[in-house]
C-alpha cells in the first residue's frame, strides 16, 4: 500500500487523497488480496493497477474541487436509483432509461476514469474513450464468454459502483477475487462518507458533461439503501424482481467467470455459500429500508412485466420520477430494443448444481422476500 501511495503521488504530483477515510479501506482490501486473493501474475498486474488508478482520481478530484469549490453546489436534477439484485433485468432497464432524451447517467468511459488529466468545464477527453475500449477488449480476451452473461460496451451507462470503488468501499473485490477477511470488515462499516464521495464524484461528472435529470444503478446499494438515502435524500428507488432460483446461479456463474480472468483458484461452492448469506442480507436489508421510508420513494418492478411490456414500464418509472415520456423517448427506447435483442451476445448457460445449491435452499433463504414481493416460479 506505501508503494501504491507514494507512486501515485510521484506520478501526480499531488498528495491530497480527501479527508474521508479511505485508507483504512485501502489497508484492508490491499492485505486481503495479498493474504488470500491468490491472484495470477496476470490477475496482481490489473488488481495493482485498478487500486493505482483510484488513487490517481481521489487526488485529481481532490486538487479540482479545491480549485473550483463551486462544483459541489450543482444540482443533480431528478435521480432514479435502479437497485434490484443482479440478474433481475437492472441492465436492461438502466440501459433504456439512459436512452430518455430527459435522463443521463454514468458512462461507461466515466466510470474508469471520472476524472482525466487535463479535464475542464464542459468537455470529455478522448483518451478516456480509448482506455475503456482497451479495457472491454482485454476482457473479452481473458474471459472470451462473458459478454454472453453481462454485455460490456464503453459507450453504454455503467454502473455506479465504480465510483464507489475510489473509496475502496464496495462489493467490486468479493464479486472479482477471494477477499473474505475485507467482505466481513466491509459489512461492519459506516459507509456514509463513501456515499457522500460518490454524491461528489457525480457533480464532478456534471461539471465536465453537464445533464438533466439522472439514472443510477447497482445492486450494492441494497445493502446500504438507508445509507444512499441520505446522500441521495429525493431519489426514486425502482427495485427489480425475479425468481431467486434464476437469478442466484446466474449471479455465481457469472462472479466465478469474473474471478478466473484474476486467480486460478475458483471454488463454485464458496462463491455460492458467499454469496447466497451476501444475497439473502441483501434483500432482508432492503426490506428494513423499506418499513422506515417513505414509501412514495419506492417502485417495484417484474422482471417479467419488464420482458412483456418495457414501453409501459418505462412509461411508468418516468412518470413517478416527473420526468417527460413523449413519443421521442418511445421511438428511441423501441429502436434500442429492436437492435439488442436478449441473448445477443449468446446464451448464458450454468446449472445451480454446478455451485452445489437446489431449489429447496434457495426458496428456504428467499420466502419472505419471494412473498413480500409475489416472485412467481420461472
Amino acid at each position: 500500500m506505501d508503494a501504491l501511495l507514494a507512486s501515485t503521488q510521484r506520478k501526480t504530483g499531488l498528495s491530497d487523497f480527501g479527508a474521508d477515510g479511505p485508507l483504512e479501506a485501502l489497508r484492508l482490501l490491499v492485505g486481503s488480496i495479498n493474504g488470500e486473493a491468490e491472484l495470477t501474475p496476470t490477475g496482481r498486474l490489473v488488481q495493482k493497477s485498478r487500486l493505482s488508478g483510484a488513487l490517481i482520481q481521489r487526488l485529481r478530484i481532490q486538487d479540482l474541487l479545491r480549485r473550483h469549490p463551486e462544483i459541489l453546489d450543482i444540482d443533480l436534477g431528478s435521480v432514479i436509483l435502479i437497485a434490484g439484485l443482479q440478474r433481475t433485468g437492472t441492465t436492461l432497464l438502466h440501459r433504456l432509461l439512459f436512452r430518455n432524451p430527459d435522463i443521463d447517467g454514468v458512462m461507461g468511459v466515466e466510470a474508469i476514469e471520472p476524472l482525466p488529466a487535463g479535464a475542464v468545464q464542459g468537455q470529455r477527453s478522448g483518451a478516456s474513450s480509448r482506455q475503456a475500449t482497451l479495457a472491454q477488449r482485454g476482457i473479452r480476451y481473458l474471459s472470451p464468454d462473458f459478454n454472453a452473461i453481462h454485455p460490456i460496451d464503453p459507450a453504454e451507462p455503467e454502473e455506479d459502483i465504480l465510483l464507489l470503488d475510489l473509496s475502496f468501499m464496495s462489493q467490486t473485490p468479493e464479486a472479482t477475487m477471494h477477499v473474505p477477511a475485507y467482505s466481513r470488515w466491509l459489512e461492519e462499516q459506516d459507509h456514509t462518507s463513501a456515499y457522500s464521495y460518490l454524491h461528489r464524484v457525480l457533480q464532478v461528472l456534471r461539471w465536465q458533461r453537464p445533464g438533466k435529470n439522472l439514472v443510477l444503478k447497482t445492486p450494492h446499494h441494497m445493502e446500504y439503501l438507508d445509507i444512499f438515502l441520505k446522500a441521495f435524500p429525493a431519489a426514486l428507488v425502482v427495485q427489480t424482481h425475479r425468481d431467486p432460483r434464476k437469478t442466484l446461479p446466474s449471479f455465481c456463474s457469472m462472479v466465478a467467470h469474473g474471478r478466473g480472468i484474476f486467480s486460478d483458484r475458483v471454488d463454485p461452492v464458496e462463491i455460492a455459500a458467499h454469496w447466497t448469506r451476501k444475497t439473502r442480507r441483501m434483500v432482508d436489508l432492503t426490506m428494513q429500508t423499506r418499513d422506515r421510508a417513505n414509501a412514495d420513494q419506492f417502485l417495484d418492478v417484474s422482471y417479467y412485466d419488464l420482458l412483456d411490456d418495457p414501453i409501459g414500464e418505462l412509461r411508468r418509472i418516468t412518470e413517478r420520477a416527473g420526468i417527460g415520456f413523449d413519443e421521442e423517448a418511445q421511438a428511441i427506447a423501441e429502436q434500442y430494443l429492436e437492435a439488442h435483442p436478449q441473448n445477443q451476445f449468446g446464451r448464458h448457460r450454468y446449472h445451480m448444481s454446478d455451485f452445489g445449491l437446489d431449489e429447496e435452499t434457495i426458496d428456504r433463504e428467499f420466502a419472505a422476500y419471494r412473498a413480500r414481493h409475489a416472485i412467481p416460479v420461472e
